[in-house]
């Protein structure tokens, strides 16, 4: 198949991409682009562990090519905290023991990045909800819900002190 020349905004950086029109975003981050946070697992888009955002909204990259978001603004969690100082959702996973292995914790955090946005004081039912369409096979998510609950607390804190 003949390769295309595709132009991608991934974090506010622009990456020019040569490849097959059919070449999934998922493989273009993280082969492309060297955006490696972006976990492929199911490859079915059943999983979640590939979540990143297109223009704001938490969008299963397994499931779409590349070519379809050509200059559409994307997030991955590379765009999310950094390794010095965590986001409010990153630190409440770690203070609540909400991770483990750490494989589906990208897909959850892009995925509660965007939800929290939208709802900043959701239900523990809707976090339920919202969290069904990631799978974690370690957590067993008592944990991962307590921390989105508290996350939400601590985002809506921040915003009034603001």
């Amino acid at each position: 198949m003949k390769k295309i020349l595709i132009q991608l905004e991934v974090n506010g950086e622009r990456h020019e991409v040569c490849c097959e029109p059919r070449k999934l975003l998922s493989d273009v981050l993280r082969e492309d682009c060297g955006l490696t946070g972006t976990h492929v697992g199911c490859e079915h888009g059943v999983c979640g562990a590939c979540t990143v955002q297109v223009a704001g909204r938490p969008v299963r990259a397994c499931l779409i090519y590349a070519a379809q978001v050509e200059n559409v603004p994307l997030s991955t969690i590379e765009s999310i905290g950094d390794a010095d100082r965590l986001s409010t959702l990153q630190q409440a996973l770690s203070d609540h023991h909400g991770l483990q292995c750490g494989f589906c914790t990208p897909g959850i955090v892009m995925t509660f990045d965007a939800y929290l946005r939208e709802n900043p004081a959701p239900t523990e039912t809707q976090v339920r909800d919202v969290l069904s369409g990631n799978l974690c096979r370690c957590t067993g998510y008592q944990n991962i819900v307590r921390a989105v609950l508290e996350a939400a607390a601590r985002l809506r804190e921040e915003a009034t002190d603001v």
